[in-house]
């Protein structure tokens, strides 16, 4: 809309917090909707990859002995990742990206979030999934990691690749930066076409 689309502008304009958008994507989907909120809110893309990459096989979740359900089926869980260092002090909001798996973030994430120090960092999760609400990604994230500044986040549903909904992804994030200003809003309606 066309107001969104002004508070963007907006935003973008008011806001002079350094953004990173650090997210976790094996199929594509997420970093699609990583790459909109980079863009839209001047930030740079930072991608949590794993040690070692996953298969289309580690990924069957309809497998119990796959590499997912082995991972999630262990709250410990804690992959190693593979991705160049990171330097948090340079950012003031982290806009943190992941598919749902079992209902909550993938253990990648777990491995960021324990890696880094995000003291001072205003933390805005988002997520993609099939059918799953981020909530109880984010209230388990907030109960594990109570010292981390968590800002209201947002769930791309609905994404099968071979559904039609796949193109109309309605995807609405409004977030507040960590001084309390709008840092911006995101109708990615378009991220797909």
């Amino acid at each position: 809309s066309s107001k969104a689309q002004e508070q963007t502008m907006n935003a973008s304009r008011q806001s002079e917090k350094k953004i990173l958008v650090a997210y976790f994507s094996c199929t594509g989907t997420t970093e699609k909707v990583a790459n909109a909120i980079a863009k839209t809110v001047n930030g740079k893309l930072y991608r949590i990859t794993p040690a070692t990459a996953y298969t289309s096989a580690d990924l069957d979740w309809n497998n119990k002995t796959s590499r997912s359900s082995i991972e999630m089926s262990d709250e410990n869980s804690r992959p190693a990742l593979g991705e160049e260092a990171l330097n948090l002090k340079n950012y003031d909001v982290i806009f943190l990206g992941y598919p749902i798996w079992w209902n909550v973030c993938p253990r990648p994430i777990n491995t960021f979030l324990e890696k880094y120090d995000f003291s001072g960092k205003a933390i805005i999760p988002f997520a993609t999934s099939g059918s799953s609400s981020i909530a109880n990604s984010v209230t388990l994230l907030k109960k594990l990691y109570p010292k981390i500044k968590w800002k209201e986040g947002s769930a791309a549903g609905k994404l099968k690749r071979h559904d039609s909904e796949y193109r109309k992804l309605y995807f609405f994030i409004c977030s507040i930066d960590n001084s309390g200003n709008s840092i911006g809003c995101i109708d990615c309606t378009t991220v797909f076409r």
